[in-house]
């Protein structure tokens, strides 16, 4: 019974071992696979960044063309409100 209990162990410690190294491999080859994806991912962010490098200073002349024209359009709001102010009689009514 001794020598059968002792093949059983040693058995199962063999198939342990191989189970474990399966699953390791597998996970291996899983890392190895997003490994590449995200590669091309950070080649893919890597060129979006040159595309949009000039996108930066091309908003701030945006931004300092806009901030006059605000300011010119607030001037000519005021101008046309005073233009629309109803005009009070002579009399006072």
């Amino acid at each position: 019974m001794r020598p059968l209990l002792i093949t059983l162990t040693l058995l199962e410690i063999v198939l342990v071992a191989v189970v474990l190294v399966y699953y390791l491999v597998r996970i291996a080859a899983s890392l190895r696979r997003t490994s590449v994806l995200l590669g091309k991912v950070a080649f893919g962010v890597r060129a979006i960044e040159t595309q949009c490098s000039s996108i930066g200073p091309s908003v701030l002349t945006i931004n300092d063309q806009l901030t006059g024209v605000a300011g010119a359009l607030s001037h000519l709001t005021q101008l046309a409100d005073r233009a629309a102010e109803p005009a009070t009689p002579a009399g006072g009514r």
